[in-house]
């Protein structure tokens, strides 16, 4: 490096020259190499975490179960729960009731819900019911060979009382995403299976009914009448889900199972006259002969 002299006389070195354009492209090129490297290795980063992290659940079939926290539902739920003040006003008198019905003073904790369509399954029946925090369990009966709902099922509660007053508030009223009222009534002991006490059941066949009759309106038809009516079911089809026409009538009393076969026979439910018979395992539109 060449030197020059000083004004003294001592030879100072020279400056260093600034660096070319080519070492300021280099370093750059090195910044934004490092720059680059940081960015793949945060996206990497990312992607790991994404692949960490559970998959999102497949959205159910139903709004209510999909989105349980949006604020219309939630607002409905609300809307179904009765005020403290007109419950508790009512509770005796339902109390008084409760007791004339199968299961309304025995402690019973299930509720029996009815009507129920083929897309409502047990989960819809928990979401239904969740607002109240008592209950346990919900169970929809099936076909055994078809698997497809029969149209009925059971809630359970933690106690005789949260049953009590889930009946008093939910029966009669509208049902989530369906055009159709909550059918609730007290579940019989062991009912849905063989009674353990073995009492026998004493049925009729009901024939020529109107397309519009369900099980809840075949079975006030008789109830009314005689006290011993337990129950009473439409057939369907199972491809279709429509009425067949024709259904059945379980009575607890022998006598008035044959009262009721001379004494509604040719009466009116609904738009058509009944057709009833006694009731045998083959029944496929036909009453039996006596």
């Amino acid at each position: 490096m060449m030197q020059q002299p000083s004004p003294n006389g001592v030879p100072q070195q020279m400056a260093a020259p600034p660096p070319t354009y080519d070492q300021q492209q280099q370093n750059q090129y090195l910044q934004y190499q490092q720059q680059l490297q940081q960015q793949q290795w945060m996206l990497a980063n990312q992607q790991q975490q994404q692949q960490q992290q559970p998959p999102p659940q497949q959205q159910q079939p139903y709004q209510y179960q999909a989105q349980p926290q949006a604020q219309p539902q939630q607002m409905y739920y609300q809307q179904q729960q009765p005020p403290q003040a007109a419950a508790a006003a009512a509770q005796p008198q339902y109390s008084a009731a409760a007791a004339a019905q199968p299961g309304g003073a025995d402690g019973v904790c299930t509720l029996w819900i009815g009507d129920l369509q083929v897309w409502m399954d047990e989960q819809y029946l928990m979401n239904c019911f969740a607002y109240t925090g008592e209950m346990t369990n919900a169970k929809v009966i099936r076909n055994k060979q078809s698997g497809q709902s029969e149209g009925y099922g059971f809630i359970d509660f933690v106690s005789h009382a949260a049953a009590e007053r889930a009946l008093q508030a939910y029966n009669g009223t509208g049902m989530p995403n369906a055009e159709q009222n909550y059918r609730l009534n007290w579940a019989s002991p062991g009912a849905g299976e063989k009674r353990s006490d073995g009492t026998p059941d004493f049925t009729i066949f009901v024939g020529d009914l109107a397309p519009d009759v369900t099980d809840q309106v075949l079975q006030q038809t008789f109830s009314p009448h005689y006290p011993s009516v337990k129950g009473a079911k439409i057939v369907t089809d199972m491809m279709t889900g429509r009425a067949k026409g024709y259904g059945f009538v379980r009575f607890g009393d022998e006598g008035e199972q044959v009262r009721a076969m001379h004494e509604m026979n040719g009466k009116y439910c609904s738009t058509r006259p009944m057709r009833i018979g006694p009731a045998n395992k083959k029944n496929t539109g036909k009453p039996a002969i006596p």
